[in-house]
Formats: C-alpha cells, structure tokens, sequence
C-alpha cells in the first residue's frame, strides 16, 4: 500500500524546519535539517510513499525547487504573501512547517514561482556549512520510517 506523505517545510539559509503529515493530518515526524544538498535528499530519499512537498518563496526556493523536483510526487513554492493561515496564531519554524504540511495536504497552498531573475537560484546554497547536523523524531516507531542517522536526535 502506498502512503502519501505532505511534507512543509519552513526554509532558512542554515536550516529547514521540516513537518511530515500523513493524509489524515496525523504529525508523524518533525526535523531540523541542514540547508545541504545531500542532507536535505538524504532525508527525502528515507521516507518512503508518495512525496508532496511545499515550501515558501525565498532567496533558496529556486535552488531547492530544481534540487526537490525529480525526487517528489507533488512540489509547491507558497507564495507567503498569500498564506494568512501562517500569519495566525503562535508562530515558530516547527509550527509554520506544520502549517505548510497541513495547507498542502488540503489542497490549500497558494503557489507562487521561484524567481530566478532575483538572484534566487543559489547554486550549491549551504554547502560552506561546517558543522553537519540533522535532527529527526519520529513520533510513531511503528510508522516504519526511514530516517538518516547523521547526527544526534531531538
């Protein structure tokens, strides 16, 4: 049986926020992943199902667009601009990837496009990172999930 898995992700020039929904809407597994080519498809490639995948439009969306694409189901770059359910209520990295999971899952991210001509496209962005570092908890073991081990857990 195959699973679909909406995955949010809150983008920052160090690291990603990453939310991991199933299609109830159950949280079945949050990370903080380095902003780095081989981390971020490292975790991609662990989950196993049908992958949608959305992120807001930023300095790294075109990068992470062109790197996401070939290895996911379904990808959307929000455009922020239309997500008022993120400017609502508390707000944190986690809860904004949970909120982008939650958004993508229904069928509700307002797309936007990486823009390019800005200067978006960072070829290799976060590769001069020098303490390599991810954090995953799975919430449910018995999801079968799995997870990179590069570093140390949550």
């Amino acid at each position: 049986m195959k699973q679909e898995k909406y995955i949010g992700m809150d983008v920052h020039q160090a690291t990603i926020s990453v939310a991991v929904m199933d299609s109830n809407g159950k949280l079945i597994m949050e990370c903080i992943l380095e902003t780095k080519a081989a981390t971020i498809l490292e975790f991609i490639h662990g989950l196993r199902g049908s992958l949608s995948v959305t992120f807001e439009e930023g300095t790294s969306a075109a990068w992470l667009h062109d790197l996401l694409k070939p290895h996911v189901t379904h990808l959307v770059v929000c455009d922020p601009r239309k997500n008022a359910l993120l400017k609502d209520g508390s707000k944190s990295d986690r809860i904004d990837a949970r909120k982008l999971a939650d958004l993508l899952r229904g069928n509700q991210a307002p797309s936007g496009v990486p823009r390019r001509a800005r200067g978006a496209h960072l070829k290799g962005a976060g590769t001069q990172l020098s303490d390599p570092h991810e954090r995953c908890h799975a919430s449910h073991e018995s999801d079968q999930i799995a997870v990179p081990q590069l570093g140390h857990s949550l």
